[in-house]
């Protein structure tokens, strides 16, 4: 049997290679999921819960919806193993127009912006061990701080922060970078993800082992599981939903792109019964990661700290330095040295991340050309089997987007859209079942209707209360906006379409 599959229609007469077995697709779940944020957001997290108990049952949260969220996206997988995954889900379930405004926020904000955010996180951690990586834009390039009204911004201090900084310019080099590589073919690329992502799981793995019995230390355990410590929060009277849903943001930013195995399953090895798994699969080792990774925190650091605070353990995890709870906790186990070896270990990380993304999006604008409703270059594969014109596209906007925003505003940006997208897409499962009952389901989504239901209220809940949060609300009313503006363009696309072809 070839291991290549046709690349359908007459945009080019190359085809996807199928190189990946379920190691590969399991490590693309779990390589996409691992960035940056599980070694930042735990400080953001404790600043709004004020509890180590709620930072647990954030990430337990998290951990669930994600494992939700896979468990109803195998079925749609298996049903259509296709390039461009849940573009194509969304297309079959709900019709052209809100496939087309998926994939249209996957390159305005979702995809680049995750990758530009996990970019940025790269810029951050090379800090670490090079000083003059530092986030202060050069004075010779303009950098106004651009607070839009009309987007529902009032606080200047959430302002976009334009310009180039040294960490933006690394921000930029990793990305092309990493472009360069996936544009010599898929099996370069995956060699890439399979290798760093055992590195960094391995890594993230002994944080956790080596957090809980060599660093686990008298003071954060009485500071944060002590009576009367381990629960204590903030007055959710009256607006609880909204102080999680703004929690949550972190938690869910960095358990994202868990989805993106879907948008290469025309690369897949017998895609029908990988996928499924791989979805499953990887989604459960990161979540345990997570939880773990936390426990593994709040044994080192109390939560609760100064911003002030001389050391690491006086500023705690709501007050790591420039929100680094993970090197804060290694310098706290290993001494100074840990600083540098988690810093190492971040970049890693980061590095591996942003490969699996920049390798699955480009497959989406793939199928979105095929359908005509993108640039017809994107729709083409080059000799080595991958879509190099979308690849290089989607890396010209992400270059764009580093220099536009900071790390917390592009996440703000990218979970609204994502979530909004993810409650849809679930919800066509449950459109096919009716529409096309006897549709070939190889696998099937476990607890359906109840878990997939459950996982649509999730998601639009938080995604609601960062609607209603005062400070996630600008740039949720922002990715709306984005969303919206889709509809005309769409249809702008349609007819370019249709005249080209009269």
């Amino acid at each position: 049997m070839s291991d290549r599959t046709a690349a359908k229609g007459d945009h080019g007469s190359h085809e996807f290679v199928k190189a990946l077995s379920l190691t590969d697709a399991t490590m693309l779940v779990a390589g996409s999921m691992i960035g940056s944020g599980i070694f930042i957001v735990s400080a953001d997290i404790g600043r709004h819960v004020m509890s180590p108990m709620w930072l647990l049952v954030v990430w337990l949260l998290t951990g669930v919806m994600t494992m939700l969220g896979a468990l109803a996206y195998g079925e749609l997988a298996a049903m259509y193993p296709k390039a461009g995954g849940q573009y194509v889900f969304l297309r079959e379930a709900m019709g052209p127009l809100m496939a087309f405004l998926y994939g249209w926020t996957l390159f305005l904000v979702i995809q680049t912006g995750t990758i530009a955010a996990v970019a940025v996180a790269f810029g951050r951690f090379l800090g670490v061990l090079l000083p003059g990586v530092t986030p202060d834009r050069f004075l010779w390039f303009p950098h106004p701080d651009l607070c839009v009204s009309a987007l529902g911004c009032t606080d200047p201090s959430r302002a976009f922060q334009i310009g180039l900084s040294p960490q933006r310019l690394v921000a930029l080099a990793s990305i092309w970078v990493l472009t360069w590589i996936n544009l010599r073919g898929v099996r370069e690329g995956k060699l890439v993800q399979t290798s760093l992502t055992i590195v960094k799981t391995g890594a993230l793995a002994a944080l956790v082992i080596l957090g809980i019995t060599v660093g686990r230390n008298a003071g954060a355990l009485s500071a944060n599981f002590s009576a009367g410590n381990f629960s204590v929060g903030p007055d959710f009277t009256g607006g609880f939903a909204i102080v999680l849903g703004a929690a949550l943001v972190g938690s869910l930013f960095s358990s994202d792109a868990w989805n993106n195995v879907t948008f290469a399953a025309a690369e897949v090895k017998n895609p029908a019964k990988n996928l499924p798994k791989a979805l499953v699969l990887g989604t459960g080792l990161v979540t345990l990661l997570y939880i773990m990774a936390n426990v593994a925190y709040l044994s080192v650091l109390p939560l609760h700290g100064a911003a002030d605070g001389a050391d690491v353990v006086s500023r705690g995890i709501q007050f790591a330095t420039q929100d680094r709870v993970g090197t804060a906790a290694a310098e706290v186990i290993f001494g100074s040295s840990g600083v540098t070896l988690m810093a190492v270990a971040i970049l890693i990380s980061t590095f591996g991340c942003n490969n699996g993304l920049i390798l699955a999006g480009a497959r989406v604008y793939w199928a979105m050309a095929r359908d005509g409703v993108f640039f017809a270059k994107a729709g083409t594969l080059s000799g080595k089997g991958v879509p190099a014109w979308a690849l290089i596209a989607q890396s010209l906007w992400t270059s764009v987007l580093c220099l536009s925003g900071t790390y917390n505003q592009l996440l703000d940006y990218v979970i609204f859209a994502a979530l909004v997208f993810y409650a849809l897409t679930t919800a066509g499962l449950f459109i096919l079942r009716v529409k096309r009952p006897d549709a070939d389901r190889p696998y099937r989504a476990i607890g359906y209707p109840v878990l997939p239901a459950l996982y649509i209220v999730l998601a639009a809940a938080v995604a609601v209360s960062l609607f209603i949060a005062e400070n996630t609300r600008s740039q949720a009313k922002a990715g709306l906006v984005i969303v919206l503006l889709g509809i005309p363009v769409y249809y702008l696309w349609r007819s370019r379409g249709t005249r080209a072809a009269s």
